[in-house]
């Protein structure tokens, strides 16, 4: 069980972060939450949104609180994957290959407009993203530590895009949907724009590392002593299992009919078992960031909605009856007993 002290300088640290990206980004509590969560529990995040909602910024903002070497690597349909991973360079001089590192190797990577680019693009990713090295050539080299894939796209622009694969979106810890700031916030935002002399440049001051790996290794650690109790572990497996359709879902007396509210003819296919460790993580550091101690049933449903919205493939019959993902969730969460 975490201490009261441990728990005390977890806010205080988590205030920090929120004030330095507040000085860049207006609003936006759930993206900036999401994004210390991610860094919190070494997983990469997948942000969708319409342009100009600060996505970004908001992402570059997180490198620089931390510290941590921060590339941006742009998406477009002729980009291959040596222009991510790297390639072997023939010296004329020594008459041998040197390995030329790519964009890759660092300890933020922002992925604009991810889904830009091809599959082969997309395929280089995955080793990256879950194994945490690069293969070139016939070596492997491991990738800085930590190590996140921050990525980006736009859901209402669809010529020149591509996909992304399942194996891929999988890999993401979660998935934010970032939405269009509240009125009062778009005052704020206008008022702070850049000024007419500024001639473009970036007039922003610096923010001030107050994550770096020190800090960043505490929340890690204050987060495994979240407690969780048993029947919330159940209740995980529980709510990952009841999105497969061809699954019994019978654990601790949560079976879910097939018919249950005709959520099942709106899903293909389900979560992974890397859902639940997903869940299992992401709903304990959502207790840390509300200062308990413990999960609640709570903790799990609220982040359910990040973790399984991009695992679950929808029917066509979800699409024509223009339903999404998070509709299912919240129809299959109405069905699972709580703990």
């Amino acid at each position: 069980m975490i201490k009261k002290d441990d728990l005390d300088r977890c806010a205080s640290l988590l205030s920090d972060c929120r004030k330095e990206m507040s000085f860049r980004v207006t609003g936006q509590k759930e993206m900036i939450d999401g994004l210390l969560s991610a860094m919190v529990a070494g997983g990469h995040i997948l942000l969708e949104g319409v342009p100009g909602l600060a996505k970004t910024l908001a992402v570059k903002s997180l490198a620089e609180i931390t510290g941590l070497d921060f590339k941006r690597i742009q998406f477009t349909p002729d980009l291959l994957p040596a222009d991510l991973t790297g390639t072997l360079i023939w010296e004329q001089s020594s008459g041998k290959f040197s390995v030329r590192k790519g964009p890759l190797f660092a300890n933020v990577i922002l992925a604009d407009e991810i889904n830009r680019a091809p599959a082969k693009v997309q395929s280089a990713l995955l080793e990256a993203m879950e194994e945490k090295q690069v293969t070139i050539g016939e070596t492997s080299y491991p990738l800085p530590d930590p190590f996140f894939v921050l990525a980006t796209e736009n859901p209402i622009e669809h010529e020149g895009t591509y996909s992304l694969p399942e194996a891929e979106l999988d890999r993401f810890l979660m998935k934010l949907l970032i939405t269009y700031p509240q009125p009062e916030e778009e005052l704020d935002i206008i008022k702070n724009a850049a000024p007419f002399s500024a001639n473009g440049g970036n007039t922003a001051k610096p923010l001030r590392a107050v994550l770096k790996t020190e800090e960043l290794a505490f929340l890690r650690s204050a987060a495994d002593s979240i407690h969780i109790d048993e029947g919330i572990r159940e209740y995980i497996v529980s709510v990952v299992t009841a999105t497969r359709p061809a699954s019994t879902r019978q654990i601790k007396g949560a079976e879910i009919s097939k018919s249950a509210d005709g959520v099942y003819r709106y899903v293909t296919f389900g979560a992974s078992p890397r859902a639940s460790i997903a869940l299992y993580r992401c709903c304990r550091i959502l207790a840390m960031f509300e200062g308990r101690a413990f999960v609640s049933p709570e903790d799990v449903k609220l982040a359910a909605y990040p973790v399984l919205r991009h695992r679950i493939v929808l029917s066509y019959e979800a699409e024509a009856e223009d339903m999404n993902a998070d509709a299912v969730i919240s129809r299959i969460l109405s069905h699972v007993p709580v703990p």
